[in-house]
């Protein structure tokens, strides 16, 4: 599976695939066009209270996914987790966050499960 991460600053490239926005709020300062986010499966983001946990510093990266993948076996992110694999297995699928490190977000630990 061709799965990948990128930061939704980067102008969009054209290997890029569906481009799926997996932040819960919409990037401060850009604009839809610019952004060419094709899916925006709201439901995929951790939830507000993981995400302060987090950002606050309070737990190490690797307890912090732990807690993720939890949230993401919940059977409310069932059907958005089937329908982004689906999209996975018909080619590229490119996560787009706004984080400044995306490989130590909750768009790796997402990337990681659909390449599993």
């Amino acid at each position: 599976m061709n799965v990948r991460v990128r930061r939704v600053y980067e102008p969009p490239e054209p290997d890029d695939g569906v481009r799926v926005l997996v932040d819960r709020l919409w990037p401060r300062g850009l604009s839809k066009d610019a952004a060419r986010v094709d899916e925006w499966p709201k439901a995929l983001t951790p939830s507000a209270e993981l995400r302060r946990w987090y950002h606050a510093g309070e737990g190490s990266y690797e307890e912090f996914a732990r807690r993720y993948e939890a949230e993401l076996a919940a059977p409310e992110a069932a059907e958005p987790l089937d329908r982004l694999r689906a999209l996975t297995g018909k080619g590229a699928v490119t996560l787009l966050t706004s984080v400044k490190t995306p490989e130590r977000s909750h768009a790796s630990v997402l990337a990681r499960l659909l390449r599993a």
